[in-house]
């Protein structure tokens, strides 16, 4: 199995950035295809982010296509989500999932078996 440790959110003006680290520990990340989700409060998990296993492809919601930017170093065993031009909206809690199903780049949170335990993002107007 993989462990999976978020790191980086933090508050931000709106307009501002913010880079997203997830360090995965236990089995090697290139088993995995990974995905960035994000929950805000009363809302349901949404999918932000998928990267398949080498990061030749990937995948954005709309609503951050053009500001967000997912990568990874399969020999750091990490992905990072940067972050830029931050709305308020984009205010949650961010995680990182993977997923053994290594070409995915979307999907839903069932989709995606393994989870950090989050980070949260605070965008202020």
């Amino acid at each position: 199995q993989v462990q999976l440790v978020e790191s980086g959110g933090g508050l931000v003006q709106a307009g501002g950035s913010l880079r997203l680290s997830c360090a995965a520990s236990g089995r090697t990340l290139s088993n995995y295809a990974m995905g960035w989700f994000r929950q805000a409060p009363g809302k349901e998990r949404e999918f932000v982010a998928g990267i398949s296993w080498s990061g030749g492809s990937t995948y954005y919601t709309d609503s951050v296509k053009g500001r967000f930017s997912i990568s990874r170093d399969n020999a750091k065993n990490t992905v990072w989500l940067q972050m830029n031009t931050l709305k308020p909206e984009d205010t949650a809690a961010y995680y990182c999932a993977a997923s053994s199903s290594r070409f995915r780049v979307f999907g839903g949170a069932r989709d995606y078996g393994y989870w950090g335990q989050g980070t949260q993002v605070t965008v202020s107007s």
